[in-house]
């Protein structure tokens, strides 16, 4: 079989009757919309998350945009970003008339450096989003002790990190998305916990925030057609939530099955200066959305070219830094984001990826030559 960056359909296939059965459900029911499913997957989310509150929505920019929304932030607020992100983070913020305060990141894992977040703290700061980036939790120790402390709302970007465990200095552990005020992830395809279209949700422990936040999703109203708040048309489809429901119970299952995979790179590529390895949080589990290298000294580009002549695809998250995108160029020195930009290649990790294709992907990679 031919290797995907993501086996969507080898995935599919090893659970094809559930998935089908329970698409079938929904065609049957009709409730096409706000169907009971959905109620029931926002129920088991929640329980596997161990979070009070989580609110399906239509996809993860959306779930940004509301989160922000509910908060109360206004116009002209800035909000702390990293500027080593996909352009979904920053793009919530300026629909709103929000500024994203870009900040570097640590060089290492990719995540939110917290010593730029307290540097680019000024008076209209109102909010940090660490994002998890790759499948693994930011600093959220440090994040949160910065927020509390300049009186600051969290919204962690959860994306790609869905499952990831994080242990706190006291001990206690909480799931990615699960520690600010609000966290938010996407149910896009390709991610760890993925549906077959789009799909997104939201996390809270606080209740008020919750009640607002669904108010938000369904046009700002609690009672059918009385709308207390400026709303929007924001909802997860019955029949992905079908899909959800049956693919949540898989979830730990594929979180240690990319572990694995990327066991594999790790020991494959160690000890070759050539690359170097994705660093691994001691306080966060990893749950691998992606495996990511940084090239030393050799050509990127030549690289890829040399895996795509034998079959292997490969991705660039992300080619530029977002203070260089034409929608949202501004001032500042980003140096470590820069040379990630110029450094970074991301190799297949899929659920399904088998030993041999494992090791045609790590052989192809070691035996590269310019």
């Amino acid at each position: 079989m031919s290797i995907q960056m993501v086996d969507l359909r080898g995935q599919y296939l090893k659970i094809k009757d559930k998935i089908d059965e329970a698409i079938q459900q929904v065609l049957d029911s009709s409730a096409f919309i706000n169907g009971q499913v959905v109620r029931d997957f926002g129920a088991d989310l929640a329980e596997y998350l161990s979070v009070k509150h989580v609110i399906p929505c239509a996809n993860g920019t959306d779930a940004l945009q509301v989160a922000f929304m509910a908060l109360g932030l206004e116009q002209g607020d800035e909000v702390i970003v990293p500027c080593f992100t996909y352009v979904a983070t920053a793009e919530a913020l300026a629909l709103l008339g929000l500024k994203p305060v870009l900040v570097d990141v640590d060089p290492q894992t990719f995540l939110i450096d917290p010593a730029e977040i307290e540097k680019n703290i000024t008076s209209k700061t109102r909010a940090i989003v660490p994002v998890h980036l790759f499948g693994q939790c930011a600093d959220m120790d440090s994040i949160m002790s910065i927020a509390d402390r300049y009186h600051l709302f969290v919204v962690e970007d959860a994306a790609q990190s869905i499952g990831a465990v994080y242990t706190r200095a006291n001990g206690d552990t909480a799931y990615a998305g699960c520690i600010g005020d609000i966290g938010t992830t996407s149910f896009f395809p390709s991610k760890n916990l993925g549906c077959y279209g789009d799909g997104g949700a939201l996390f809270t422990n606080d209740s008020s925030l919750e009640e607002k936040i669904r108010m938000i999703c369904n046009h700002g109203q609690k009672k059918k057609y009385h709308h207390s708040l400026i709303g929007v048309n924001s909802r997860l489809d019955t029949i992905q939530a079908a899909v959800l429901q049956v693919k949540l119970k898989y979830l730990d299952q594929y979180s240690a099955a990319r572990n694995k995979v990327a066991d594999f790179y790790d020991k494959a590529f160690a000890g070759d200066g050539r690359f170097t390895t994705p660093k691994r949080m001691e306080k966060s589990t990893h749950v691998f959305h992606q495996y990511t290298l940084i090239m030393n000294d050799i050509s990127r580009d030549s690289l890829r070219a040399h895996l795509l002549e034998n079959g292997i695809p490969s991705m660039v998250y992300y080619p530029l830094p977002l203070n260089e995108q034409e929608a949202y160029k501004s001032v500042g020195n980003f140096p470590v984001t820069k040379d990630l930009c110029s450094r970074v290649l991301s190799l297949p990790m899929s659920t399904e990826l088998t030993a041999e294709q494992l090791d045609l992907i790590t052989e192809t990679v070691l035996n590269f030559s310019e």
